[in-house]
């Protein structure tokens, strides 16, 4: 969605790098392109020109000026600025003090409440809560349908007891719906309330009825991250009518321009706490403003990857997987330790976004963008068309063979040739890496072991013994091995080896 917004502020940053100092022409033409960049962002005109002003402000100063690298220094302004629109901190929820939490979702149609109320109900019981998902969107078809749909495939709880399409009284729904929770041993509660097209009174008016009958701990006001410069005044008009706590972005996977997005926190001043970045219900997280920013300025997001990491892979599993790949020269690792290691990423999410969390990966976004997500289930199906032996010990994966994993994968024989010899040098990385030998066609790391370049130094040979140029010296030399080797005294300094008593008794 920022990818247009990435682009221009890279080529910006990118003419101020080599340059010892800047001049305030400098400074005026970096602010105006980044004024650009924000503008064709679809960010509101009033943010950009706080922004901005920002920015010139604290670059002029000594800070920039003074700084051993200015270039570094405004990036890092930029960075700090960008965190400030988009909410600063992280915003976290609420929760009552007696529980039902009551979490209350607003927003217009379309925005996907439903589905977002299903995505925060698993996140929740991630987070070891008991959530309840209440139906109070009785006016748009088969909206309690849908509700009870996604709760089910969440593993969470729905109360749903009136039939929608037009049958039912919401705020009776929703006031009835705390009892429930209290009885059930529900310690959440999420009430997804109904939208509009537009902003009109009748749908302000139950939202705020809504929002009277039960009192909620949380509003969050749910906005489609490609709604355009319209979310700002449809944020406006939410705040001043019913009023909100967070904002919750939904579809941040698209390709709109999403400067709206940046807009929201400033203009409202109510912080960015969810966002959802695809149809999945695992694809939901807090909003971080800082995580967020490093990944517009193309410096990654390592600390959600890492999170995300911890999730899905065990610590005894990694210490497992270690211990193979360090123990003789990783020849430990099959393929089958190989197969649950690709299937531990593909829970992680798609690849190509995985990728896009690494710093610089803006420069190499087409190709990370063209990979093929099916390569892993290609790879998954040659792997589990081989025996147990063959997922053992490769090398005994001969032309017969590999035909037959051919045949059974529905793939070439060279794919399953490239695959083997993939594996055999993925393995040999690995443990490289492993056993503390850096990786290979990297240099050295600290902490890390060296790379190909950092082999041991090659002790030097010793050449023949020299023999003098003096002539009486070389003689008395060769006089002395000469005695040696007849185990003679040499020259009558050193007495001729003798075995100890007990080892000649031995000996005989």
């Amino acid at each position: 969605m920022f990818d247009t917004l990435s682009d221009r502020l890279a080529a910006t940053f990118k003419s101020l790098r080599g340059k010892g100092r800047l001049s305030p022409e400098d400074i005026d033409a970096t602010a105006r392109e980044i004024r650009i960049a924000l503008l064709e962002a679809d960010v509101a005109l009033p943010v950009v020109r706080a922004f901005i002003a920002k920015v010139k402000e604290r670059a002029a100063g000594a800070e920039v000026s003074q700084a051993l690298n200015p270039a570094q220094q405004v990036i890092k302004i930029v960075n700090e600025e960008l965190i400030g629109i988009l909410g600063g901190e992280t915003r976290v929820l609420r929760f009552a003090k007696q529980p039902p939490t009551v979490i209350m979702l607003a927003g217009l149609q379309g925005a996907g409440k439903t589905t977002l109320a299903g995505k925060l109900g698993l996140w929740l019981k991630g987070q070891g809560h008991t959530p309840l998902l209440v139906a109070c969107d009785l006016q748009r078809p088969n909206a309690v349908t849908q509700l009870s749909v996604v709760a089910d495939r969440a593993g969470v709880s729905v109360y749903a007891p009136e039939p929608g399409n037009g049958v039912g009284d919401p705020v009776k729904v929703a006031k009835d719906s705390i009892e429930y929770a209290k009885t059930k041993q529900h310690d959440v509660v999420i009430v997804d309330t109904a939208g509009r097209l537009g902003i009109d009174e009748e749908l302000m008016k139950q939202a705020a009825d809504i929002r009277d009958a039960v009192s909620p701990d949380e509003v969050l006001f749910v906005v489609d991250a490609m709604i355009g410069q319209d979310a700002v005044n449809t944020a406006e008009a939410f705040r001043d009518g019913v009023g909100f706590d967070g904002v919750v972005l939904s579809k941040l996977d698209g390709d709109a321009r999403g400067g709206a997005a940046l807009s929201i926190a400033h203009v409202t001043g109510k912080q960015i706490m969810f966002a959802s970045n695809g149809e999945k219900l695992d694809e939901f997280d807090a909003f971080h403003p800082d995580r967020m920013a490093s990944r517009i300025l193309d410096m990654g997001d390592l600390l959600t990857l890492i999170e995300q990491a911890e999730k899905t892979f065990s610590q005894a599993e990694a210490e497992k997987m270690a211990s193979k790949l360090a123990s003789s020269k990783g020849k430990d690792f099959t393929l089958d330790d190989f197969l649950a290691q690709m299937e531990q990423v593909r829970k992680m999410g798609s690849i190509s976004k995985l990728l896009g969390m690494l710093p610089g990966m803006g420069q190499i976004k087409d190709q990370i963008n063209n990979i093929d997500e099916k390569d892993v289930d290609r790879t998954a199906a040659i792997i589990k068309s081989m025996t147990p032996g063959e997922r053992q010990d490769p090398v005994i994966i001969n032309g017969s063979r590999r035909a037959r994993i051919a045949r059974g994968s529905g793939v070439e024989v060279s794919a399953v040739k490239n695959l083997v010899e993939r594996f055999f040098e993925a393995r040999k990385m690995m443990s490289k890496m492993a056993q503390g030998g850096g990786m290979p066609g990297m240099p050295g790391i600290p902490g890390m072991g060296g790379g190909p370049g950092r082999t041991k130094k090659k002790t030097k040979q010793a050449k023949g013994k020299q023999r003098s140029g003096n002539p009486m010296k070389r003689k008395a030399e060769e006089q002395a091995a000469l005695a040696r080797r007849e185990g003679a005294p040499a020259g009558g300094q050193n007495e001729p080896f003798e075995l100890p008593d007990e080892f000649k008794k031995f000996m005989g």
